[in-house]
């Protein structure tokens, strides 16, 4: 028995008598649409002032704020290490037998000599630190001068190896007794980092430099220890620093301001998304 295929059976979607109507034309364009429209998942359009806009037009305005910012701190920090290299240039003084605390900020980083005897009995190590590629620490120690008064002197670097006996003045070959003249930098206080661990004097144990703490372990102001601190220069060749290093004798600071001055690459990396 024939029959008609199934496509010719079924029933059209709208009758032949309302094709031609307007509003069924309407409809049936409507309802042609694909059926995972949905206008939910339109795109959004915003205006200018969405946060994003704001943030990448706020963003060049706020690193030249702060490459500006570093080109101020570039000349500030050029002119204080000019005062403080005119400060090395002069010829160095003596240090009178009580120092005026409120005057120290005008010599700090001045060239001073003193002369005394060192105190080994409160000679410490502060560090660990790093010079030439070698671990080591700080000595610093004592000086008692003649006028009754003691200046704390940091006399530089001594291999790790070697401090304990450069602290006790053990080493026959390095041993200092006697009356010594010693040439400086005057210091105010250093300034320690939120990494660095505090002192802990009653175990022996010194990290950085603070100077009530070392006036005080080396006995205080009444018996004239000052509130100050110089560190020993270096003048001596490569050769002999080196051979010094070896035997375990204190290694100065170099007589040059050192102060860290990275200003002019903090405004190149400030200014580089303003000119991209």
């Amino acid at each position: 028995m024939f029959r008609p295929p199934s496509i010719l059976l079924r029933r059209p979607l709208l009758k032949p008598s309302r094709l031609n109507s307007p509003t069924s034309l309407r409809a049936a364009y409507v309802h042609s649409e694909p059926a995972s429209f949905n206008p939910r998942f339109q795109r959004k359009v915003t205006g200018w002032t969405s946060p994003w806009k704001l943030l990448i037009g706020f963003t060049p305005v706020f690193t030249f704020g702060l490459g500006t910012w570093q080109i101020y701190r570039l000349q500030w920090k050029l002119k204080l290490i000019e005062e403080l290299e005119d400060q090395i240039s002069k010829p160095p003084m003596d240090l009178p037998r009580i120092i005026n605390t409120g005057a120290l900020p005008d010599f700090e980083w001045r060239r001073v000599t003193v002369k005394g005897i060192w105190d080994h009995a409160h000679s410490v190590l502060i560090g660990p630190k790093v010079k030439d590629n070698e671990g080591g620490y700080n000595l610093v120690t004592p000086l008692k001068r003649s006028d009754a008064s003691t200046i704390i002197v940091d006399r530089g670097f001594v291999k790790k190896d070697r401090a304990e006996a450069a602290r006790e003045n053990s080493d026959p070959e390095t041993r200092i007794d006697g009356e010594v003249e010693v040439t400086g930098m005057l210091r105010l206080q250093p300034k320690s980092n939120s990494f660095t661990p505090d002192n802990q004097p009653e175990k022996g144990l010194w990290y950085w430099p603070d100077i009530p703490q070392l006036v005080e372990h080396a006995g205080g102001s009444y018996a004239g220890v000052q509130p100050v601190l110089v560190e020993a220069l270096d003048h001596r060749d490569i050769g002999q620093h080196l051979a010094d290093m070896k035997r375990g004798v204190p290694i100065g600071r170099p007589p040059k301001v050192d102060l860290r001055n990275e200003h002019t690459t903090y405004a190149v990396i400030w200014f580089v998304p303003v000119i991209s």
